[in-house]
């Protein structure tokens, strides 16, 4: 499954216009969530601390309509979705990245089929700096040299002074420093992908425990930056606009670029289910999808600082589970 920037170019063309600055809006082709009898039981979700937030507003919008269905919300990070779906122990396993093919195949040992993969919303995974930091853009080639001691996107040199990336006065002398996430993180591992080449952190990162401490820890260091989802930014960080190449624009992380492929970081942030093809999901489950991918559900979305999907994906995510 493809979760980066290069798939998300093709939602441009389906149903959602942003224009700069604009209110980001839902689709209004998606569908209001209609209540449904007889829902009741227990949802256990196990994965990404991305989504935290957003699986929690998804669960107060869902319990309002039915006061009767309990949900548990565990989010330590992506690589704890798989190892929970397999073992039985989750409903939904969300993630900030696909699954690996080793999760993938302990998965499909263990019931015969794969785990579906829905893409439930937009992320646009930003570099934070300090709200004073009057750095222009960086380059991915940047980026990957200031975090990376194996700098595999090609920058001549390790950068580790806001000197070095043409910062005068104050800034002139001023140490970077590191945040991140940790292995168990799928935005760690995103990053670690598409930022560093599949390169190796250099030692100095302080690892957070989640998105809203890596934000924290830049915020209040003068010197810090950091990555994290764009549904984390505060008034006291900066997202540092970004470019694929050297010499190529510096793209912001803002939402007219959510939807274009222009922003190089951009990604689905999906919510893995055990269905087996062709079989009824269990009603529960069902509802709870269908919420997800009800206008009132996307709005919760947007509500988070994410961005929506169309409802030619929300349709196709919702077929992927025999729901029509």
């Amino acid at each position: 499954m493809q979760n980066s920037i290069r798939s998300l170019a093709l939602v441009a063309g389906v149903g959602l216009a942003v224009s700069a600055g604009a209110q980001v809006k839902v689709d209004p082709k998606l569908p209001d969530y209609r209540p449904v009898e007889g829902i009741s039981g227990n949802i256990k979700s196990v994965g990404s601390d991305t989504l935290n937030n957003l699986m929690t507003l998804w669960a107060e919008g869902f319990k309002k309509i039915y006061p009767n269905v309990t949900i548990e919300i565990e989010g330590k990070g992506s690589s704890t979705a798989p190892v929970a779906l397999t073992a039985g122990t989750a409903t939904f396993g969300p993630m900030s990245r696909p699954m690996k093919d080793k999760e993938m195949d302990d998965f499909e040992k263990q019931f015969g089929y794969k785990p579906v993969g829905l893409k439930t919303s937009i992320d646009m995974l930003a570099v934070y700096v300090h709200k004073d930091n009057p750095v222009k853009g960086l380059t991915l080639a940047q980026v990957d040299a200031i975090f990376s001691k194996t700098r595999k996107l090609g920058e001549a040199a390790d950068i580790t002074g806001w000197g070095q990336l043409g910062l005068s006065g104050d800034w002139k002398n001023l140490p970077i420093s590191l945040y991140g996430r940790n292995a168990a993180s799928g935005t760690y591992g995103y990053f670690k992908e598409h930022t560093l080449g599949k390169g190796d952190y250099k030692d100095s990162v302080k690892e957070q425990p989640g998105s809203s401490s890596v934000v924290q820890g830049v915020a209040s260091d003068k010197g810090g930056i950091g990555y994290s989802g764009i549904g984390y930014k505060t008034a006291d960080v900066r997202a540092v606009p970004l470019a694929a190449e050297a010499g190529g624009e510096f793209v912001a992380a803002t939402p007219e670029h959510a939807y274009t492929g222009d922003y190089p970081l951009a990604r689905y942030l999906l919510v893995y289910v055990n269905y087996k093809p062709n079989t009824e999901i269990a009603p529960l489950q069902r509802e709870f999808i269908k919420y997800v991918f009800s206008r009132q559900g996307q709005e919760d979305v947007v509500k988070d600082g994410y961005y929506p999907v169309t409802a030619d994906i929300a349709k196709e995510a919702l077929g992927e589970i025999g729901v029509k």
